[in-house]
């Protein structure tokens, strides 16, 4: 992640494998420089949580779509959003619905139309069919990758557009990672039912015992609970479950690009769930395809203070 943030700057996350596509618009949007206030300092929170006012989420919705730079003028794309169900459902998109859609994934190669997922920790990724001028965009938490919603968006991008999926390029934003994302017992189950690999993805870890680490002597004969096994901590780490998926559809390592930072770990630039306990707004990862000839001023110089690079 680059060192270069500017503090309550609006600011988005980039990939570096997509940033010569010049008719591709997208970004994974962060946490600073909007106008909401309850999460605070001035949060770009794009979602329409409890906690925030109608009028701060639709602002800093214009202000993403400006920096995005699909918006000039007082126009604007239209943003094409799910009610998301942590399913495996995933929608081919040609106009704005004219009611919000069920699912977590968008598929298009329709021009002038911005889709987007919302995260706090789930995994917003991105595909991008640079041959096919096609686009995709999926939310991916535990249960949606069990689904296999990743692999099966890239099944709609060759079922509606030809993509080959050699052809893909995949950005994985910002998520909570393998370091801070515990899970229990029954959700190592499911992975295991569903995918070879599955005991890779899983960090197991002790808790930790001041007491008994300084007085081990004083458990070797105490009775329940002393003499028991202390509990053990179970990590998923979604992003390579994902990144495992995309290479089973046939997407190769060197267009995959997974290397956002962990939400858990940067509360202070990015949304988390887990990392604020609830109480948090939503970020985008938003893909859309710039028609020929394009009124949109195109995306601003600032953007590039903020990279996807550690």
């Amino acid at each position: 992640m680059s060192n270069r943030v500017v503090k309550n700057t609006l600011q988005l996350l980039r990939s570096e494998k997509l940033a010569k596509l010049a008719w591709l618009a997208y970004a994974f949007s962060a946490r600073l420089g909007g106008v909401s206030r309850v999460y605070g300092g001035n949060a770009l929170n794009l979602g329409f949580t409890k906690h925030d006012s109608r009028a701060a989420v639709e602002r800093n919705r214009e202000l993403f779509l400006k920096e995005l730079g699909v918006a000039n003028e007082g126009k604007s794309w239209p943003l094409v959003t799910l009610r998301q169900i942590h399913s495996d459902l995933i929608h081919r998109v040609d106009r704005m619905p004219e009611q919000l859609l069920a699912g977590d994934g968008m598929v298009t190669d329709t021009p002038g139309l911005l889709l987007a997922v919302q995260t706090a920790d789930c995994l917003p990724i991105i595909l991008v069919d640079p041959k096919r001028q096609a686009v995709g965009v999926l939310h991916a938490g535990w249960r949606g990758t069990v689904k296999r919603i990743v692999e099966k968006g890239v099944g709609e991008m060759r079922k509606h557009f030809g993509s080959d999926p050699r052809n893909l390029v995949a950005a994985i934003g910002p998520s909570i990672e393998g370091c801070c994302y515990e899970v229990g017992e029954e959700v190592r189950t499911k992975f295991e039912t569903q995918f070879a690999y599955a005991s890779s993805l899983f960090r197991e870890m002790k808790e930790s015992d001041p007491v008994r680490e300084k007085y081990p002597m004083l458990f070797l004969t105490a009775r329940a609970p002393g003499h028991s096994e202390l509990p053990v901590k179970l990590f998923l780490d979604l992003v390579e479950g994902n990144r495992r998926q995309l290479l089973d559809a046939g997407v190769l390592a060197k267009n995959i690009d997974a290397t956002g930072p962990c939400t858990a770990c940067h509360t202070k630039l990015l949304f988390s769930f887990r990392g604020e306990k609830g109480v948090t707004g939503r970020m985008m990862g938003a893909a859309g395809i710039r028609p020929a000839g394009d009124w949109a001023i195109g995306p601003s110089k600032s953007q590039s203070r903020f990279s996807m690079t550690r």
